[in-house]
């Protein structure tokens, strides 16, 4: 299947849209990387065959399936203000097995 790149002007240079931002490290995902389940945040506009294809590039692995979640943004109380944590869409790569990502 054919995808086309989206690309951004930002100040006069054309940058790609990149899907990956970073991978999210928690107590949760270090576990699942054990069984070569990797999570990473990603683009609100990102979709499954997205993150595969840069995976792919980034990484060079092949991913066995990609699960996608969207965290809602909460409200928070900090001291005495009323404020909002943002949302974000989160990936969880299934590698196969022998398959690794160094996250840095």
């Amino acid at each position: 299947m054919y995808m086309k790149k989206e690309t951004k002007e930002v100040k006069g240079q054309v940058k790609e849209n990149i899907q990956i931002i970073r991978p999210r490290i928690t107590e949760k995902a270090s576990l699942q990387s054990e069984v070569n389940a990797y999570t990473f945040i990603v683009d609100r506009n990102a979709t499954k065959l997205s993150i595969i294809a840069e995976i792919k590039a980034k990484h060079k692995v092949s991913p066995v399936k990609v699960n996608i979640t969207n965290l809602p943004r909460k409200t928070v109380n900090i001291r005495g203000k009323i404020g909002t944590k943002a949302g974000i869409k989160k990936a969880i790569v299934f590698l196969k097995k022998g398959d690794t990502i160094k996250l840095a």
